[in-house]
Protein backbone atom coordinates (compact mmCIF):
# COMPACT_ATOMS: atom_id res chain seq x y z
CA UNK A 1 0.00 0.00 0.00
CA UNK A 2 2.94 2.29 0.61
CA UNK A 3 4.33 1.91 -2.44
CA UNK A 4 1.03 2.17 -4.37
CA UNK A 5 0.50 5.67 -2.27
CA UNK A 6 3.84 7.04 -3.36
CA UNK A 7 3.02 6.14 -6.95
CA UNK A 8 -0.45 7.91 -6.85
CA UNK A 9 0.99 11.15 -5.11
CA UNK A 10 2.46 13.89 -7.05
CA UNK A 11 6.08 14.70 -7.19
CA UNK A 12 7.26 17.47 -5.88
CA UNK A 13 8.86 19.74 -8.39
CA UNK A 14 12.80 19.67 -7.63
CA UNK A 15 14.30 22.74 -6.45
CA UNK A 16 15.44 25.13 -8.73
CA UNK A 17 19.15 25.88 -9.14
CA UNK A 18 20.20 29.10 -8.01
CA UNK A 19 20.18 31.34 -11.47
CA UNK A 20 23.44 33.16 -12.40
CA UNK A 21 23.42 36.68 -11.71
CA UNK A 22 25.26 39.54 -13.67
CA UNK A 23 25.34 43.26 -12.93
CA UNK A 24 28.73 45.63 -13.80
CA UNK A 25 31.12 47.91 -11.52
CA UNK A 26 33.13 50.53 -12.77
CA UNK A 27 36.89 49.32 -11.31
CA UNK A 28 39.98 52.83 -11.26
CA UNK A 29 43.09 51.44 -12.60
CA UNK A 30 46.28 53.27 -11.42
CA UNK A 31 47.00 55.23 -13.97
CA UNK A 32 43.38 57.11 -13.58
CA UNK A 33 41.64 55.13 -16.42
CA UNK A 34 37.88 53.72 -15.23
CA UNK A 35 37.25 50.30 -16.66
CA UNK A 36 33.87 48.74 -16.53
CA UNK A 37 34.27 44.90 -15.08
CA UNK A 38 31.41 42.64 -15.83
CA UNK A 39 30.44 40.83 -12.18
CA UNK A 40 28.89 37.48 -12.64
CA UNK A 41 27.84 35.35 -9.02
CA UNK A 42 28.04 32.06 -10.97
CA UNK A 43 26.70 29.14 -8.66
CA UNK A 44 28.95 26.50 -10.18
CA UNK A 45 31.83 28.44 -9.43
CA UNK A 46 33.99 27.54 -6.48
CA UNK A 47 36.64 29.99 -6.22
CA UNK A 48 36.58 34.13 -6.99
CA UNK A 49 38.41 34.38 -10.01
CA UNK A 50 39.34 37.08 -12.51
CA UNK A 51 39.35 37.06 -16.45
CA UNK A 52 39.79 38.86 -19.51
CA UNK A 53 39.00 38.55 -22.94
CA UNK A 54 38.20 40.33 -25.92
CA UNK A 55 34.89 41.09 -24.45
CA UNK A 56 36.37 42.51 -21.74
CA UNK A 57 36.82 42.03 -17.63
CA UNK A 58 34.78 39.73 -15.83
CA UNK A 59 34.75 38.83 -12.29
CA UNK A 60 33.47 35.48 -10.86
CA UNK A 61 32.12 34.88 -7.66
CA UNK A 62 30.69 31.31 -6.09
CA UNK A 63 27.35 31.77 -4.47
CA UNK A 64 29.11 32.27 -0.58
CA UNK A 65 31.47 34.96 -1.73
CA UNK A 66 30.50 38.73 -0.86
CA UNK A 67 30.85 41.71 -2.86
CA UNK A 68 33.38 43.00 -0.56
CA UNK A 69 35.74 40.09 -0.85
CA UNK A 70 34.88 40.19 -4.87
CA UNK A 71 36.28 44.17 -4.51
CA UNK A 72 39.19 43.37 -2.16
CA UNK A 73 40.24 40.16 -4.93
CA UNK A 74 39.68 42.51 -7.38
CA UNK A 75 42.06 45.54 -5.72
CA UNK A 76 44.55 42.71 -4.95
CA UNK A 77 45.23 41.85 -8.60
CA UNK A 78 44.96 45.47 -10.41
CA UNK A 79 48.48 45.16 -11.76
CA UNK A 80 47.77 42.03 -13.78
CA UNK A 81 44.06 43.27 -14.78
CA UNK A 82 45.78 46.47 -16.39
CA UNK A 83 48.82 44.06 -18.33
CA UNK A 84 45.70 41.78 -19.60
CA UNK A 85 43.86 44.97 -20.68
CA UNK A 86 46.73 46.40 -22.34
CA UNK A 87 47.06 42.97 -23.90
CA UNK A 88 43.64 43.17 -25.64
CA UNK A 89 44.01 46.40 -26.65
CA UNK A 90 46.97 45.02 -28.57
CA UNK A 91 44.79 42.40 -30.12
CA UNK A 92 42.57 44.98 -30.89
CA UNK A 93 42.10 47.24 -34.36
CA UNK A 94 43.75 44.15 -35.95
CA UNK A 95 40.74 43.82 -37.77
CA UNK A 96 40.41 43.18 -41.41
CA UNK A 97 40.51 46.37 -44.00
CA UNK A 98 40.58 46.10 -47.74
CA UNK A 99 43.89 46.87 -49.28
CA UNK A 100 45.06 47.95 -45.97
CA UNK A 101 45.79 44.90 -44.08
CA UNK A 102 49.33 43.59 -44.71
CA UNK A 103 49.32 40.27 -42.92
CA UNK A 104 47.43 37.67 -41.13
CA UNK A 105 48.00 34.53 -38.92
CA UNK A 106 48.39 31.58 -39.84
CA UNK A 107 49.77 28.45 -38.07
CA UNK A 108 51.88 30.28 -35.48
CA UNK A 109 53.55 33.06 -37.79
CA UNK A 110 52.67 36.13 -39.83
CA UNK A 111 52.01 36.26 -42.84
CA UNK A 112 52.75 39.02 -45.62
CA UNK A 113 49.18 39.58 -47.76
CA UNK A 114 49.13 41.09 -51.19
CA UNK A 115 45.72 42.92 -52.31
CA UNK A 116 44.62 42.30 -55.96
CA UNK A 117 41.52 43.24 -57.73
CA UNK A 118 39.28 40.55 -59.08
CA UNK A 119 35.94 39.90 -59.82
CA UNK A 120 35.52 37.13 -57.00
CA UNK A 121 36.66 37.44 -53.45
CA UNK A 122 38.86 35.01 -52.40
CA UNK A 123 42.54 34.60 -50.26
CA UNK A 124 44.82 32.19 -51.28
CA UNK A 125 48.41 31.02 -50.30
CA UNK A 126 50.99 31.63 -52.85
CA UNK A 127 54.03 29.47 -53.79
CA UNK A 128 56.29 31.75 -51.82
CA UNK A 129 54.43 31.51 -48.78
CA UNK A 130 52.51 34.68 -48.75
CA UNK A 131 48.86 35.30 -49.10
CA UNK A 132 47.12 36.76 -51.54
CA UNK A 133 43.55 38.39 -51.26
CA UNK A 134 41.52 38.98 -55.20
CA UNK A 135 38.87 41.07 -54.14
CA UNK A 136 37.13 44.08 -56.58
CA UNK A 137 37.14 47.41 -55.07
CA UNK A 138 33.25 47.09 -54.02
CA UNK A 139 33.52 43.94 -51.79
CA UNK A 140 31.95 44.84 -48.21
CA UNK A 141 33.45 43.89 -44.92
CA UNK A 142 30.92 40.57 -45.08
CA UNK A 143 32.43 39.77 -48.03
CA UNK A 144 36.26 39.99 -47.03
CA UNK A 145 35.26 38.76 -43.75
CA UNK A 146 33.49 35.42 -45.35
CA UNK A 147 36.96 34.67 -47.96
CA UNK A 148 39.18 34.69 -45.01
CA UNK A 149 37.01 32.30 -43.07
CA UNK A 150 36.24 30.12 -45.88
CA UNK A 151 40.56 30.42 -46.31
CA UNK A 152 40.99 29.37 -42.79
CA UNK A 153 38.72 26.63 -42.84
CA UNK A 154 39.92 25.42 -45.84
CA UNK A 155 43.80 25.44 -44.26
CA UNK A 156 42.60 23.72 -40.86
CA UNK A 157 40.79 20.80 -42.73
CA UNK A 158 43.87 20.55 -44.96
CA UNK A 159 45.84 20.05 -41.60
CA UNK A 160 43.01 17.43 -39.98
CA UNK A 161 42.82 15.40 -43.49
CA UNK A 162 47.27 15.36 -43.27
CA UNK A 163 47.40 14.42 -39.27
CA UNK A 164 44.32 11.92 -39.04
CA UNK A 165 45.14 8.99 -40.90
CA UNK A 166 47.87 8.31 -38.33
CA UNK A 167 45.52 8.25 -35.69
CA UNK A 168 42.79 6.37 -36.50
CA UNK A 169 44.31 2.60 -35.97
CA UNK A 170 43.96 1.21 -32.30
CA UNK A 171 40.30 3.61 -32.05
CA UNK A 172 37.09 1.75 -31.97
CA UNK A 173 35.86 4.35 -34.75
CA UNK A 174 36.74 7.36 -36.39
CA UNK A 175 34.55 10.58 -36.06
CA UNK A 176 31.22 10.80 -37.90
CA UNK A 177 32.42 14.48 -39.07
CA UNK A 178 34.33 17.43 -38.41
CA UNK A 179 33.20 20.84 -38.02
CA UNK A 180 35.17 23.79 -37.36
CA UNK A 181 33.31 26.63 -34.89
CA UNK A 182 34.64 29.72 -33.39
CA UNK A 183 34.06 29.20 -29.14
CA UNK A 184 35.23 31.12 -26.25
CA UNK A 185 36.88 28.76 -24.06
CA UNK A 186 36.86 25.48 -25.06
CA UNK A 187 39.46 24.03 -27.76
CA UNK A 188 37.33 20.73 -29.11
CA UNK A 189 34.42 18.78 -28.35
CA UNK A 190 33.36 15.14 -29.12
CA UNK A 191 29.87 14.53 -29.24
CA UNK A 192 28.10 11.52 -28.42
CA UNK A 193 27.27 11.10 -32.48
CA UNK A 194 30.99 11.35 -32.86
CA UNK A 195 30.57 14.61 -34.54
CA UNK A 196 34.26 15.84 -33.41
CA UNK A 197 34.32 19.94 -33.04
CA UNK A 198 37.65 21.89 -32.98
CA UNK A 199 38.29 25.72 -32.63
CA UNK A 200 39.12 27.74 -36.48
CA UNK A 201 41.61 29.58 -33.87
CA UNK A 202 43.62 26.57 -33.70
CA UNK A 203 44.96 27.02 -37.45
CA UNK A 204 46.06 30.37 -36.15
CA UNK A 205 48.80 28.33 -33.67
CA UNK A 206 51.60 26.64 -34.39
CA UNK A 207 50.84 23.15 -36.18
CA UNK A 208 51.69 21.14 -32.81
CA UNK A 209 49.59 22.97 -31.01
CA UNK A 210 46.32 22.18 -33.32
CA UNK A 211 47.73 18.10 -33.67
CA UNK A 212 47.78 18.03 -30.01
CA UNK A 213 44.17 18.70 -29.65
CA UNK A 214 43.05 16.47 -32.56
CA UNK A 215 45.02 13.85 -31.07
CA UNK A 216 43.20 14.87 -27.23
CA UNK A 217 39.79 14.87 -28.89
CA UNK A 218 40.35 11.40 -30.65
CA UNK A 219 41.10 9.84 -27.63
CA UNK A 220 38.02 10.66 -26.18
CA UNK A 221 36.86 8.02 -28.52
CA UNK A 222 38.62 5.95 -26.27
CA UNK A 223 37.39 7.26 -22.91
CA UNK A 224 35.13 9.56 -22.34
CA UNK A 225 36.74 11.30 -19.52
CA UNK A 226 40.29 12.96 -18.45
CA UNK A 227 40.93 9.43 -16.10
CA UNK A 228 44.60 8.40 -16.11
CA UNK A 229 43.98 6.38 -19.03
CA UNK A 230 42.64 8.62 -20.94
CA UNK A 231 46.33 10.51 -20.28
CA UNK A 232 47.66 7.31 -20.79
CA UNK A 233 46.50 7.29 -24.77
CA UNK A 234 47.26 10.77 -25.16
CA UNK A 235 50.69 9.92 -23.87
CA UNK A 236 51.50 7.17 -25.86
CA UNK A 237 49.81 8.95 -29.64
CA UNK A 238 51.53 12.55 -28.47
CA UNK A 239 54.26 12.53 -26.14
CA UNK A 240 54.88 15.99 -26.53
CA UNK A 241 51.18 17.01 -25.54
CA UNK A 242 52.39 18.53 -22.13
CA UNK A 243 54.23 21.18 -24.20
CA UNK A 244 51.39 22.12 -26.46
CA UNK A 245 48.58 22.24 -23.64
CA UNK A 246 50.76 24.93 -21.83
CA UNK A 247 51.26 26.88 -24.88
CA UNK A 248 47.52 26.92 -26.03
CA UNK A 249 46.86 27.62 -21.72
CA UNK A 250 49.85 30.51 -22.38
CA UNK A 251 48.66 32.11 -25.79
CA UNK A 252 45.21 30.51 -26.47
CA UNK A 253 43.17 33.53 -25.36
CA UNK A 254 45.53 35.66 -27.46
CA UNK A 255 44.45 33.33 -30.13
CA UNK A 256 40.94 33.64 -30.22
CA UNK A 257 41.01 37.19 -29.61
CA UNK A 258 42.65 37.54 -32.97
CA UNK A 259 40.34 35.86 -34.79
CA UNK A 260 37.40 37.70 -33.38
CA UNK A 261 38.83 40.39 -34.51
CA UNK A 262 39.49 39.22 -37.91
CA UNK A 263 36.10 37.86 -38.63
CA UNK A 264 33.87 40.34 -36.23
CA UNK A 265 30.36 40.74 -38.10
Amino acid sequence: MRSLFRLLTPARAAPKAPAIQRDRLAFLLDDGREVTVLRVRDPRARRIRLSVDERGARLTLPLRASLVAGNRFLREHHDWLAGQLAAQANVAGTGLVHQATAALPLRGVELPLRWDGGRATRLALDADGSLRFTAPASAGNAALRRALRDFYEAEARADTGRWLPRYLAGLPRSPRRIVFKRTSSLWGSLAPDGTLALDLALVLAPPPAFEYVLVHELCHLLHANHSPRFWGEVEARYPDWREQRDYLRGEGRGLKGRLRQLLAG
